[in-house]
């Protein structure tokens, strides 16, 4: 590996130069050697006056010979030239990327001496932050860390070092012995090291996908390469070519089942190799555009797949719908070629193009449908391998919120004649007729037994939260954005998952799989939710909600009904975690919206008592989702929403996962509210029955009150003065407040009382 020195110091210009002498070189060749030969030599035994008879034949055989081997030369030192140009190009681009990983090591307060090693730089602080730096006990740490960030960038030098060895080594030998003489000149030499390196591991790779024996050396130099080329779209796709798709799940399986059987340095080996083609697959199948543009099986997609450029993606992606419905394993315990081609791109650390994950989960739904069954887990599976890959491939698309949202948009893609409709969303989150019966674990013995997959709708849980949010799915105590807008498209996808699962009022009952994910979602759109539970607004026309999404611009929201919002919540909310996230969401947002009332409540009281009554009617909404899910959970009523509220608090000021991001204001009257929510809800749910025969339902307002009284505080109001004995206009505004919320609190709760079936 060349060291952090030779690096910085080598002068790359040397291979253009010594490109430009093998031009030269060439250039002699044709103009002066190729001449003389052709005319003083080669000419005289074609027969005529000079030389004629069986001598003259005999040595027109043995001139042809040398004339190739001439022409030969010629074209092996073309393809130095291009060789040492592509080197350089490649040097030049990698010693740049070295030269900003020390940069970046330097603007973080490093000093990197001459072989790369990072110190922090105590010269650039004072005495006092030298001390203070000088006893960090993470400095040694932060230190290594920078280090191994230009050590990665040398890594790449090193890689593309060895591949210019591989194509040099390769270049100067005789491709076809045929022509010319054997061993002589390479007829056939090629100027790009990338086809080389291909060519070098292709014999590599098919003898570990036909499980053979490989050396270690041959292992390492099919790792390199693929870490070398994975964002090489030329290497990338003449190596999956030439493989073709058989060649390549069989070396995904090869790949995986020594994974599962190694440890240590070979095991993160085969995992950076599994990852690796994985990332030149996702860089060979990229089409140019956008699936909203030209999404597959529009005019324009087909066009552009029988083209030229498109040649690559129609050979490979045909071929695979023919491997992918193929079993690779036992017929016991099978093993379908798409399983394990989805399972080895989700080792790839890069994203797919959308068409392409578009492509791909219409062909898995397909091949479903063509072969019934082709997805169910047999037994125990194989570890390693995702058995359902239409599960899979939408886990793939979670990963490029853009094509999870174009996959689910109800309206479709495309402009004009290039409009693409689909169903997918109804299909895979639907229940009843059209709907995917999704695939079972079956156990064969003495009987055959299906179970439920513990993993089923992970991957649309996943996508669903994509293409509504436009982020990946957050991890666990990644908190959400701040409450905005969203497209037209991923509202159009949260407004038909809301109305799917909530098909026949059905919305309480909502796969576990999907509940955390499509909660984080849920929470992304708090400002329509709120003012959905608040019936504010004609635009979302609520209660009953609008049949299309609202548009203004660029941005856009949901219209659902309130009916239909509330039973979804409340299926979400089987999920302690969830519903603390949704409980937590809409205070603050409510809360949040308090804020942004002027100083005093004027005439009427109004200016306050508006966002109050939407307070009341939010906290009412949520009180009674949980208040129903304790009561329908029966056991452990009261411990299971003091779970809920240990999450919320998620050990001491750890962030939940989803939640939005609200300002410091917000977030400071929300700390200062000293009654938990939680007990609003155990109340709400231990006066449940009391309250069917009541004209409101006021139990669990207290927290509603505690957050406006802290509201009013910060404006100035003494909550303590019971007469208003210094005669505030304000306490009148806040006491207006308290009962406006009681009202909107109780009728929120009387809705719930008929949406959810109390009644």
């Amino acid at each position: 590996m060349p060291s952090y020195h030779e690096v910085m110091t080598t002068d790359l210009s040397t291979l253009t130069t010594a490109a430009q002498k093998w031009d030269g070189m060439a250039e002699d060749l044709h103009d002066n050697v190729e001449t003389s030969y052709r005319d003083d030599v080669h000419g005289i035994s074609l027969g005529g006056p000079v030389w004629n008879g069986l001598s003259a034949n005999a040595a027109n055989a043995r001139f042809d010979v040398t004339l190739k081997e001439i022409q030969a030369a010629q074209t092996e030192a073309k393809a130095v030239a291009s060789l040492l140009r592509d080197a350089h190009t490649r040097f030049v681009d990698l010693k740049a990327r070295v030269e900003r990983a020390r940069d970046d090591a330097i603007e973080a307060g490093m000093k990197v001496s001459d072989q790369g090693v990072c110190h922090f730089d105590f010269s650039k602080v004072s005495q006092q932050e030298a001390f203070a730096i000088h006893h960090d006990p993470d400095l040694p740490e932060t230190e290594r860390s920078w280090t191994a960030h230009i050590d990665a960038a040398l890594r790449a030098v090193a890689d593309a070092d060895e591949g210019v060895k591989i194509a040099l080594n390769a270049v100067a030998k005789d491709s076809d012995p045929l022509h010319g003489m054997p061993g002589g000149f390479n007829a056939g030499a090629k100027g790009d090291v990338e086809s080389y390196e291909e060519d070098a591991i292709e014999d590599i790779a098919r003898r570990v996908a036909d499980g053979k024996k490989v050396s270690a050396e041959e292992m390492e130099q099919l790792q390199r390469a693929l870490r070398d080329n994975r964002g090489d779209k030329a290497f990338s796709q003449e190596l999956l070519h030439d493989l073709g798709p058989q060649a390549t799940i069989r070396l995904g399986n090869e790949l995986n089942d020594r994974f599962q059987d190694a440890d240590g340095a070979q095991r993160l080996q085969l995992a950076e190799m599994e990852k690796n083609l994985a990332n030149s697959m996702a860089t060979a199948t990229a089409v140019p555009g956008s699936v909203k543009d030209m999404p597959p099986g529009s005019p324009a997609f087909a066009a552009w797949v029988n083209s030229r450029d498109g040649a690559f993606y129609r050979e490979w992606t045909e071929g695979m719908k023919k491997e992918g419905t193929k079993n690779f394993g036992p017929n016991t315990n099978p093993l379908y070629g798409y399983q394990s081609y989805v399972s080895l791109m989700q080792h790839a650390d890069q994203d797919f193009d959308d068409q392409f994950l578009y492509d791909l989960g219409d062909q898995t739904i397909q091949a479903e449908k063509d072969h019934p069954g082709i997805f169910t887990m047999w037994g125990p599976g194989h570890k390693g391998v995702e058995t359902d890959a239409v599960d899979g491939a939408l886990d793939l698309m979670s990963r490029n919120p853009d094509a999870a949202t174009a996959f689910f948009d109800p309206k479709g893609n495309g402009s004009g004649s290039d409009h693409v409709g689909n169903d997918h969303l109804k299909y895979l989150a639907g229940s009843g007729d059209g709907a995917r019966e999704w695939p079972k674990n079956t156990i064969t013995g003495i009987s055959v037994t299906n179970l439920d997959d513990p993993t089923s709708r992970i991957g649309l849980g996943r996508a669903l939260e994509a293409a509504t949010t436009g982020h990946e799915p957050l991890h666990e105590g990644e908190p959400g954005g701040k409450p905005s807008s969203h497209t037209a498209a991923q509202a159009r996808v949260m407004q038909a998952t809301i109305n799917i699962l909530d098909d026949g009022a059905g919305g309480e009952d909502v796969h576990a799989n999907l509940r955390r994910p499509l909660g984080h979602a849920m929470a992304d759109y708090a400002a329509d939710n709120h003012n959905i539970l608040a019936e504010n607004g004609t635009k979302y026309g609520s209660p009953e909600g609008k049949g299309e999404i609202w548009t203004d611009g660029d941005k856009a929201g949901i219209t659902v009904g309130k009916d239909s919002l509330m039973r979804v919540m409340r299926g979400l909310s089987a999920d302690d975690q969830t519903y603390a996230l949704l409980q937590d969401t809409q205070r603050h947002y409510a809360m949040d919206q308090l804020t942004h009332a002027p100083d005093s409540g004027g005439t009427g009281n109004d200016a306050w008592k508006n966002p109050a009554r939407d307070l009341g009617a939010v906290t009412g909404a949520m009180n009674s989702i949980g208040s129903d899910v304790i009561l329908d959970e029966r056991d452990g009523k009261i411990g299971a929403v003091n779970d809920m509220a240990r999450y919320a608090y998620h050990f001491a000021g750890a962030p939940v996962t989803g939640l939005p991001v609200f300002g410091d204001t917000t977030q400071r009257l929300i700390d200062a509210a000293t009654y938990e929510w939680s007990k609003d809800v155990a109340e709400a749910a231990s006066s449940q029955a009391q309250e069917k025969d009541s004209a409101h339902y006021a139990s669990g307002i207290n927290g509603t009150y505690d957050m406006i009284d802290r509201w009013a505080e910060e404006r100035g109001v003494d909550t303590h003065d019971e007469t208003n004995s210094e005669h505030d206009p304000n306490w009148d505004a806040w006491q207006a407040m308290r009962d406006e919320a009681k009202q909107s609190y109780g009728a929120s709760r009387g809705d719930a009382a008929v949406y959810l079936g109390w009644e």
